[in-house]
């Protein structure tokens, strides 16, 4: 029940009626029995300072960001994390009484969720389809947490040559940048590869059939594999990958543990994951 210590949080991105992040963090608080309460901010773009300025007023304790706030919150920010800091994104707040901590729990989030199965990203060869804004933070975090290899996959190459640009000059990661169209370069990175990983909307409806990998003798080695992609849930790819052996993880396991990290920098309790995902999603 809110009363005059209910903490307040929320999410500010325009447009935000689509946004799973009040039906997320209201179940955690549920579970959790925390006095607080999550909202969504429809903030047009140029708004942003103005709502910002606002939450700090009403000492709201924390806000998720998304399109189109991201890189722009990075300014609005008194300190930011190091991997915010190289993705030039924020999409998770801690107002610390109006010093304002900007975070990006993508990357933090997926790796997170990979460790529930005993998947530990550092010394391991990734193939990273995408070098878009999600791509982009999961990319970093994968350096960040050692990666030996990876390899980015892009449709335009100049695309993904600007991030591991990015990556190699802020980490020692050793990371390639490759054309989606380049078959052979493709061949030879997935079937060499520990983790295979789809930051593109390949896959996702109206194109179902869409998907990043064509030849599914390239999973040979069964790596694993993860989707962005949770609609729909079993994505191409994913079952082209189940096909082949290799351990699964789609789109709704990102979604839940980005959600979990920036729940924990709030509250400092851990989000009941499986809960709140039985509890949002039925599954």
């Amino acid at each position: 029940m809110n009363d005059g210590n209910t903490a307040l949080y929320g999410v500010l991105g325009h447009p935000i009626h689509h946004s799973f992040s009040p039906a997320i963090h209201t179940a955690a608080f549920e579970a959790e029995k925390l006095n607080a309460t999550y909202v969504a901010f429809d903030v047009a773009e140029d708004e942003l300072e103005k709502a910002v300025e606002g939450l700090v007023t009403l000492d709201v304790k924390g806000w998720n960001l998304t399109m189109p706030h991201k890189t722009k919150m990075c300014a609005l920010c008194d300190e930011v994390s190091e991997a915010a800091s190289i993705v030039g994104a924020v999409n998770t707040v801690v107002n610390d009484g109006g010093r304002l901590i900007g975070h990006i729990t993508d990357g933090a989030g997926f790796t997170a969720m990979l460790k529930t199965r005993g998947f530990d990203v550092k010394g391991r060869r990734i193939v990273l389809f995408g070098a878009g804004g999600a791509a982009r933070a999961v990319a970093v975090q994968l350096a960040l947490e050692g990666a030996a290899e990876l390899s980015i996959f892009n449709r335009t190459l100049s695309k993904a040559q600007k991030l591991a640009d990015l990556i190699a000059g802020r980490t020692g990661c050793d990371v390639k940048a490759f054309a989606l169209s380049d078959a052979e370069a493709l061949g030879a990175q997935v079937m060499s590869a520990d983790l295979l990983v789809n930051g593109t909307k390949l896959g996702m409806a109206p194109e179902e059939n869409t998907c990043v990998l064509k030849d599914p003798t390239f999973l040979k080695n069964h790596p694993v594999i993860a989707d962005f992609v949770y609609h729909p849930l079993m994505t191409r790819f994913l079952k082209m990958g189940e096909a082949a052996g290799c351990p699964a993880f789609d789109g709704l396991g990102m979604l839940l543990w980005q959600g979990a990290l920036a729940f924990k920098l709030w509250t400092g309790h851990d989000m009941p994951v499986d809960t709140v995902r039985e509890k949002v999603f039925g599954r």
